[in-house]
């Protein structure tokens, strides 16, 4: 990628009357400051190959383009990754590719002790109700470990191994947890390894980011055309429900409308939906016979553990449950079609524990 050419890009769109140009010009300037302060060999990005971080990526591969001289060549750039369990393959081939792209020195940061896997709060609006027949279900991290205990061992580890690293540039924005709180320039917590926190697009709004991806023609994980809005573990992360659309052979009268409640596919659907007409049915053979939970995983895998168009071939022992529970498989719009940025987080936390909990 021409770094040169995205520094015109970024900085003419920055000096330009276009409605995104107050938004780009207050990033930058926040960059700007941060390298100043810092140095730009003293200063690292964390990226994790979500829409966030893509867009902060590209804005500082612009601000370091800019300050090449005439006969200079971007060094690598200095970058940190701090991995869940359970990454969808296809995010996994985005980072790659992009370290590629736009020549990152990454490192990745494994906590010395479990895993993590975030936890999250979802936003509790009244619009994002809409999108659900049944009461909320209680969110609940999954994992062992504490996801900020995991961040801070990770963190630390890349302190030791790149000590003069002194400022991370981070994707945060106002609607993430905890990032009410932030400003543009923040020191790390006590009893945290001490980094300044530098957050350009921390006032940036969900569509913001889209408009800025898509209007300049930023590479991004396709999961977000599959009706992904906010990517984490696949054990805490779906399809954003207020993105569900009908194909034409279902009975939705406008196939580009909102989903109405009762159309969200939800595995306690699936399951009923399958015991509904297995039951009374008489018994299969053992070897072939489908408990509750064999299907519930079944379904979850079905749609879950990879991105449509992707999945593997099905083996001869794979129940094909969209046949079996005549429920057509869901499809969704994608993620830069999310009207309301509130909803952003509403396909995160859905957990099987919260399903057998009856949330």
């Amino acid at each position: 990628m021409d770094c040169r050419k995205i520094a015109e890009q970024v900085y003419g769109l920055a000096n330009s009357d276009d409605p995104l140009a107050p938004m780009v010009k207050e990033a930058l300037e926040v960059i700007d400051q941060g390298l100043d302060t810092h140095g730009q060999e003293s200063v690292s990005i964390s990226f994790n190959g979500g829409k966030d971080c893509t867009v902060l990526l590209h804005l500082y591969a612009g601000a370091l383009a800019r300050r090449l001289g005439k006969d200079q060549t971007m060094e690598p750039v200095p970058a940190f990754y701090i991995p869940v369990p359970s990454p969808f393959p296809v995010l996994e081939t985005f980072i790659e590719e992009t370290v590629e792209t736009y020549n990152l020195d990454l490192f990745r940061c494994f906590s010395p002790s479990e895993p993590h896997v975030e936890s999250v709060t979802p936003n509790t609006t009244a619009a994002a109700a809409h999108y659900f027949d049944t009461k909320k279900p209680q969110l609940h991290a999954a994992g062992k470990a504490k996801g900020a205990e995991g961040m801070r061992q990770a963190l630390e580890a890349y302190k030791r191994r790149f000590s003069h690293i002194n400022a991370v540039l981070i994707g945060t924005r106002r609607s993430d947890p905890h990032g009410a709180i932030l400003s543009h320039r923040n020191m790390t917590d006590e009893g945290w390894p001490r980094f300044e926190r530098i957050n350009p697009i921390i006032n940036w709004s969900y569509n913001q980011v889209w408009t800025f991806l898509r209007q300049l023609n930023v590479p991004y994980c396709y999961l977000y055309d599959e009706g992904y809005t906010s990517l984490g573990s696949t054990f805490n992360t779906f399809p954003n429900p207020a993105l569900l659309i009908g194909s034409a052979s279902t009975s939705f009268p406008f196939p580009d409308a909102p989903p109405s409640a009762s159309s969200i596919i939800s595995p306690g659907t699936a399951l009923t939906s399958v015991m509904s007409t297995t039951h009374d049915m008489p018994s299969p053979p053992e070897k072939d016979m489908l408990s509750p939970t064999g299907v519930l995983s079944s379904f979850m895998t079905s749609i879950h553990s990879l991105p449509h168009g992707n999945t593997h071939p099905a083996s001869p022992t794979t129940p094909d449950v969209w046949k079996m529970t005549g429920i057509l498989e869901p499809r969704y719009r994608p993620a830069y079609e999310l009207e309301d940025g509130n909803l952003e987080r509403s396909g995160r936390g859905l957990t099987v524990s919260s399903v057998h909990a009856g949330a």
